[in-house]
């Protein structure tokens, strides 16, 4: 994927805006944990992680510990330090989010990949394909258990509305859809709903959690949760245009694979409405893609602009997102937020 360069509107957060220097190659997950200085804890929080999974069950055991150690950028985990990190920072306190956070997404994703029939994930076979549908089914109940664990102890009680505010809204997203592609702004406005609740939700939640254990004031938590949900948006944007141009290898999925199971992203959205192809009218009409035309479909949406205006959506999202860190003096947290936001746009996997 090619390298994007972006205006940092965040100029409040000690960052002068650098749109025209062009970075020789996007940032790693491990280059953007070393400048955020998190090494130390997030090898804490994935340890913790792992703990948690322990279970008298040896099929949860087991099957909890193959999806922790599978990877995962631990970007929500991130979020609640470095909020955390804009207050007065106690990593004692900070961990138990961090870890919940993680554990709800881990369980959002073993639930949603049962529910689609997805066989891979990461590169990895998926838990009810490595196991079967029951332990699936179990695995992700007993996360959302040991996420609500964590926050049992948590003398804030803001901090468990935020959690589970948003494991309701992850749940409610998933049964809504985007079901079609035309008229363009009613596509849009399923689209946005689907991955503000799909996605964004939890990196809302993570902000919001992080700068409540901060000893942040009520505007300031508000403040990092719209940062937060902003850079879900954009997340989930790039995620879907990965889908094709993202390398098959990496990815550990092949290109196009949201058109073969029905998913209807925003590049096709914008392709389908800015292209008179033959293949995307045909499209516009079933709402279904014949699954061998798909190779077909990928290149003519990236013909028709809809993966480049795609990108121009996410980065004004976080364009956005930068905005809304106005309200923090400049701080090595501020600036790692920031990286977060390029990372997010600039990111290969």
């Amino acid at each position: 994927m090619a390298t994007h360069t972006l205006p940092r509107a965040a100029a409040a957060a000690g960052v002068p805006d650098i749109a025209a220097r062009v970075r020789p190659a996007p940032m790693n997950v491990g280059e953007l944990i070393r400048r955020a200085a998190l090494g130390d804890d997030l090898a804490t929080i994935e340890h913790l992680m792992l703990e948690r999974t322990a279970s008298h069950s040896r099929a949860l055991a087991a099957a909890g510990a193959y999806t922790v150690s599978s990877g995962g950028k631990r970007l929500r985990a991130m979020l609640v330090l470095l909020s955390a990190r804009l207050g007065a920072y106690d990593f004692e306190r900070a961990a138990r989010p961090a870890v919940a956070i993680e554990l709800l997404h881990a369980a959002s994703l073993v639930h949603d990949d049962l529910v689609d029939h997805t066989m891979r994930r990461r590169g990895r076979v998926t838990v009810h394909t490595r196991w079967d549908q029951h332990v699936a089914l179990m695995l992700g109940d007993y996360f959302f258990a040991l996420s609500a664990g964590e926050l049992a102890a948590e003398s804030d009680p803001r901090i468990i509305k935020f959690y589970a505010d948003a494991a309701q809204t992850v749940v409610e997203g998933e049964l809504r859809p985007v079901t079609q592609v035309e008229p363009l702004d009613v596509a849009l406005k399923q689209y946005f709903y689907k991955i503000s609740a799909k996605t964004a939700a939890l990196f809302e939640a993570a902000c919001k959690a992080g700068m409540a254990v901060g000893g942040g004031a009520p505007e300031q938590v508000e403040a990092l949760g719209r940062f937060g949900h902003d850079l879900g948006v954009a997340f989930q944007i790039v995620d879907d245009v990965l889908d094709f141009i993202g390398n098959e290898a990496a990815l550990g999925k092949p290109a196009g694979n949201d058109l073969r199971e029905g998913t209807l992203t925003l590049p096709l959205l914008y392709a389908v409405a800015q292209s008179d192809n033959p293949l995307l009218r045909e499209l516009a009409r079933t709402n279904r893609p014949d699954p061998a035309a798909v190779p077909q479909l990928v290149a003519a949406v990236i013909d028709a602009g809809g993966v480049s205006r795609a990108l121009d959506e996410a980065r004004r999202i976080v364009r956005r997102a930068h905005e809304h860190l106005a309200l923090f003096p400049p701080s090595q947290p501020a600036r790692a937020l920031i990286d977060i936001g390029d990372f997010i746009l600039d990111r290969e996997v």
